[in-house]
């Protein structure tokens, strides 16, 4: 039906038919220029990122550090729940999440009748939805490098009287490295990329939970492919670097080496 439109179009304006050209994606690369409304979403998307990343590792390293030491029953089930978002469509989670952050949701109703903010369509409620979907690319890698370290450093260092917290922060975490740094990496990368779940919880409001990978849909739907082609390739060449950072870290230092 699109070409059509065009032809009813073109009646109208007098101009020659385009449809042909409308449907097919152009890169015009000879204006780059990002509006202000891209420059709003690329704010949004470092800010969500940095926060997103602050919070898994304060949340996602004890929790790491328990799933490589526990032998309790009870481990692989928070290990599935874990990596749940690794295989559960981004529009299933943003959904839940959707409804549970909702005034009508046992989260969202809670916080309605205490008084407080709406979470739902708000740069929070994108915190909250980014914790939970990237929360295997941090706790992962960390448990990884947790498990590779050897239970008798950990002993001898217990010897000597050393406290549980110095045993983590002076032996532990030096160790683990390799593991923390793969995990801020693809856990701020991952945010950067995410699209289903932003907006399923925050929506599309520009300056507050507009990201970049909504804008860049936006383009394409109104057919403005070079600008959507430069984010896009902003985003293509800033994921690349970061996983090249991971892998020559890694190759450099190994798992768990000191």
């Amino acid at each position: 039906m699109r070409p059509a439109t065009s032809c009813a179009s073109c009646a109208a304006t007098g101009r020659a038919p385009s449809s042909t050209v409308s449907a097919t994606p152009h890169l015009d690369t000879e204006n780059p220029v990002f509006s202000p409304a891209d420059i709003a979403s690329l704010w949004v998307t470092l800010k969500l990122a940095s926060v997103t990343t602050l919070i898994l590792l304060l949340l996602g390293t004890p929790l790491a550090w328990w799933l490589a030491r526990t032998r309790r029953r009870g481990k692989v089930v928070i290990e599935a729940l874990v990596a749940l978002p690794l295989v559960l469509p981004p529009t299933v989670l943003g959904f839940y999440l959707l409804v549970a952050l909702g005034p009508h949701g046992p989260v969202g109703g809670l916080l309605a009748w205490l008084g407080g903010p709406s979470l739902v369509f708000s740069f929070t409620g994108l915190v909250i939805g980014s914790v939970i979907y990237s929360l295997p690319f941090v706790v992962q890698p960390l448990q990884a490098s947790f498990s590779a370290i050897p239970a008798g450093l950990l002993d001898a260092a217990a010897t000597l009287r050393a406290a549980p917290l110095d045993r983590f922060f002076s032996l532990v975490l030096p160790l683990a490295r390799p593991g923390v740094l793969t995990a801020v990496v693809l856990g701020f990368a991952h945010t950067v990329g995410e699209f289903g779940v932003v907006l399923m919880i925050g929506g599309n409001i520009p300056g507050q939970t507009q990201v970049l990978s909504i804008s860049i849909y936006d383009h394409v739907e109104a057919l403005e492919y070079g600008q959507a082609h430069w984010l896009a390739g902003s985003l293509l060449a800033f994921s690349f670097l970061m996983l090249l950072l991971v892998y020559r870290f890694n190759r450099r230092f190994g798992l768990g080496r000191p």
